[in-house]
């Protein structure tokens, strides 16, 4: 198969989709690699390792669309590469459809197959590909969060972990999966006093056992999320649900309530944000107020750490594009049913029921694109 990875457009997006090592991986099984001139520099990778690895190198993103079967990204294509995808071609990227239903119709038009790292599912409900983002957001989030908790960012001018005499920073952490329980760590290890809420026992069970003491797990509803937000100091948006919009936990009118100076991260911003007031951010430009609260909400916040996200993202989907490149996607998908549930758009068509719901789309069986 002819596998080609286009460089990163996004604003602010330094990732690349596939490393030198997987390069050489994908070459050793007779498939060929195209790598776009420069798409790996940002993240630590000059077009000299590829080209060791046995990768070819183009000059545009052009030439990538046009030569290559599967397309390999990072993040979802935005408006000027759409003309570039065409019908049957296979794109392996994060879409994360659900949350715009322009990009959606897109790929829908260019009747190409677009299968999504994020809805790549396990028997177990665990998402392979969304975990090493997560974890990488996940701490970020507790990061960035501190950064803006200080008054020279607009925050309230509290240390994170306190100090001797001094109480640290409350932080509540909205669900407890790969995201929060890595935000939970961060926070925890900084010293702050942390709030875990989830609707899962079983997994706050969990929590409560791994996590250390300063660490506590209440089950998530309206009412509990209305009295904590008025008292904590950093908010941390952490829901998902898998190929969906995510539901707006934090409200306008909750906003209100809060002290001036609150920082909101919302890691679920990719998937339409859990927040009301959640609109996508980048890294030149990551906050805004309203009602006096801060907003964090930038849409790739593992770009601003590429290398580490891009081995990890290639450590993770790269024992799926080989499955995918030995056997065609057909094949692959057939055999692996994680993979399966990683399809969304086929040959004009909504297979993920999520994104059908999202827009109110006709919902195809994929079983039927797969005989």
């Amino acid at each position: 198969m002819v596998i080609a990875v286009p460089t990163e457009i996004k604003t602010n997006e330094n990732r690349v989709a596939l490393t030198p090592a997987g390069a050489l991986e994908l070459k050793k099984r007779g498939h060929t690699v195209y790598i776009q001139k420069g798409a790996g520099e940002n993240s630590g990778f000059p077009d000299a390792e590829y080209e060791e690895a046995g990768a070819k190198i183009l000059a545009t993103a052009a030439e990538c669309f046009e030569k290559g079967e599967m397309i390999m990204k990072v993040k979802e294509p935005i408006e000027q590469e759409y003309p570039m995808i065409r019908k049957d071609q296979l794109v392996f990227t994060y879409f994360h459809f659900a949350s715009y239903e322009p990009l959606t119709k897109a790929m829908i038009k260019s009747k190409a197959v677009c299968l999504a790292y994020e809805t790549v599912e396990m028997p177990d409900r665990s998402l392979p590909l969304l975990v090493p983002m997560s974890e990488v957001a996940g701490r970020m989030a507790v990061q960035e969060g501190a950064k803006f908790l200080e008054k020279p960012m607009g925050g309230r001018g509290i240390l994170l972990g306190g100090v001797p005499g001094v109480q640290p920073a409350k932080v509540l952490i909205l669900g407890g999966g790969i995201v929060g329980m890595q935000a939970a760590k961060m926070a925890a290890g900084l010293g702050a006093m942390v709030t875990i809420l989830d609707v899962s026992l079983p997994r706050m069970r969990y929590l409560a056992d791994v996590m250390p003491a300063n660490v506590v797990t209440m089950y998530s509803n309206e009412l509990n999320i209305r009295r904590l937000s008025k008292t904590h100091h950093l908010i941390i948006g952490a829901i998902l649900i898998p190929g969906a919009k995510a539901p707006h936990l934090i409200t306008r009118d909750m906003l209100k309530e809060m002290a001036p100076g609150t920082v909101l991260v919302d890691v679920a911003v990719d998937q339409g944000g859990c927040f009301e007031t959640t609109k996508p951010t980048t890294h030149a430009d990551p906050v805004y107020v309203v009602d006096g609260v801060l907003h964090y909400c930038v849409a790739n916040m593992p770009g601003a750490v590429p290398y580490t996200s891009t081995v990890a993202l290639t450590n993770a989907t790269l024992p799926y594009a080989i499955q995918l490149a030995d056997k065609g996607w057909k094949k692959a998908c057939n055999e692996n049913n994680a993979l399966k549930l990683g399809l969304n758009v086929i040959d004009g068509k909504v297979v993920y029921q999520g994104v059908a719901d999202a827009f109110g789309l006709e919902y195809h069986d994929v079983d039927s694109f797969l005989k």
